[in-house]
């Protein structure tokens, strides 16, 4: 049985082989990288093999995207090809879902990232994802917000439509079935 931030064995063999499988078959995300030094890394953190759980149960498929040399941590995004159906219908954060007065989703995208453990993309590793393949062309998810937008009530979301990447606005309190987020770890 899992606790809050660690799996049991037999999850985390299960997950270590899922995601040793998506990283072997996706190369073209993380070329130079190798598979035992992540699982290694992976081994040693069961709070981020909880959360890298979380990103998978939720529809996520997370993958390795890069390694930052400065502080030395592999980058996992969520990388299914539409944006994860068990974090749809959310509005933007707490703010947001406090100030809807009727037909209140069950949670904001800002809270559910954080009770994960994960954080939202921002709009520059929204644009490198699209880099590595083809995501939400018929989604779309939830970015980081600048403060100044958000303060005015907006938030911004992100999909690819006509082979191009586009950033839109929206009321932070929307929600909307085709519409999740999008999130990054690192280990």
């Amino acid at each position: 049985m899992s606790t809050k931030t660690e799996l049991s064995p037999e999850q985390k063999e299960e997950l270590l082989t899922l995601l040793k499988a998506r990283f072997e078959k996706n190369r073209n995300r993380h070329a130079g990288i190798d598979w035992a030094k992540v699982q290694a890394r992976l081994e040693a953190n069961p709070a981020k093999l909880w959360s890298l759980d979380d990103m998978e149960t939720t529809g996520g498929e997370p993958d390795v995207v890069g390694y930052d040399q400065q502080t030395d941590e592999y980058i996992f995004y969520d990388c299914s090809a539409e944006s994860p159906k068990g974090r749809r219908s959310l509005c933007y954060d707490h703010a947001a879902l406090e100030s809807r007065k009727e037909y209140k989703p069950a949670n904001s995208a800002v809270e559910m990232a954080s009770d994960m453990g994960i954080e939202l993309l921002t709009e520059e590793q929204y644009r490198a994802l699209q880099q590595l393949g083809t995501f939400d062309t018929k989604t779309s998810s939830w970015i980081q917000t600048p403060a100044e937008i958000r303060k005015l009530g907006g938030a911004l979301f992100c999909d690819r439509r006509y082979n191009t990447v586009f950033v839109y606005h929206n009321g932070a309190e929307s929600y909307y079935a085709a519409r999740a987020f999008r999130g990054s770890l690192r280990v």
